[in-house]
């Protein structure tokens, strides 16, 4: 148990860290709320989960990703009032036309979005800065995928059978942009992150991101499941119909 302790960071228990992941927390609650009001009782166990990862997901994007975004484009700092320039993170030569700026949520100070993203960038480096691979994704991510999750959200409730194709592009979507998030780091020996303990390795890196991969692996699943299903129906309606 000690051993199990000591893997632990310093800081685990600091007021912006427990604030983050009560965040997180929140934003579930009000996804499962929402599933309350705007599902009916029939509605199958499968598509009520898949709602309610929907909304989660889509409040992720808009809210916490999309701050993530605000700090990259809004918030500043002058590498002339740094002294030590190499201990922030990397912000690319000449991002949007200046090469003397810091840019990303460590340049947010004391807003509390970027200091929820600090916290998390103790695991990723790359989200304090301005990485602009992470950008190009959150990019599609919030202004793509946010709204698309948003109409699923509507498809299930109104029981619209198109949701499954949606579902299954919105999946490809989130599984793509956890490949390309990681894979440079795959490349480089994960150079910018952090694994020397318990909440960075297997909480920030693996469970929060795991989630993204397995739940939209399960939502083409049950998609494909509805599309394979139609289809046999309409193949009985058709061998039905050339009987007569």
């Amino acid at each position: 148990m000690a051993s199990f302790k000591d893997s632990l960071p310093p800081d685990l228990f600091d007021q912006t860290t427990l604030v983050s992941l009560a965040s997180t927390v929140a934003i579930l609650a009000t996804a499962y709320l929402l599933s309350l009001q705007a599902l009916d009782r029939n509605t199958p166990g499968s598509h009520r989960f898949l709602f309610i990862w929907h909304a989660f997901d889509a409040l992720i994007h808009f809210i916490l990703e999309g701050s993530f975004l605000y700090h990259c484009f809004f918030s500043w700092i002058p590498l002339s009032r740094v002294s030590n320039p190499h201990a922030l993170a990397p912000t690319a030569y000449n991002y949007l036309g200046y090469t003397n700026r810091a840019y990303g949520p460590q340049a947010g100070g004391d807003n509390p979005f970027a200091q929820l993203w600090m916290v998390y960038a103790k695991a990723d480096r790359r989200w304090a800065g301005a990485d602009l691979a992470v950008i190009s994704l959150e990019l599609l991510t919030v202004f793509v995928a946010g709204p698309l999750a948003c109409y699923i959200c509507y498809c299930i409730a109104k029981k619209d059978p198109r949701t499954n194709i949606l579902m299954i592009v919105i999946a490809t979507m989130e599984l793509y942009g956890g490949f390309i998030t990681f894979c440079p780091e795959w490349l480089t020996a994960n150079h910018n992150l952090d694994a020397s303990n318990f909440m960075y390795k297997w909480v920030y890196l693996v469970f929060f991101n795991m989630l993204w991969v397995f739940i939209p692996l399960y939502a083409i699943w049950v998609a494909v499941k509805d599309i394979n299903d139609a289809f046999a129906v309409r193949e009985r309606v058709t061998a039905v119909s050339k009987k007569k």
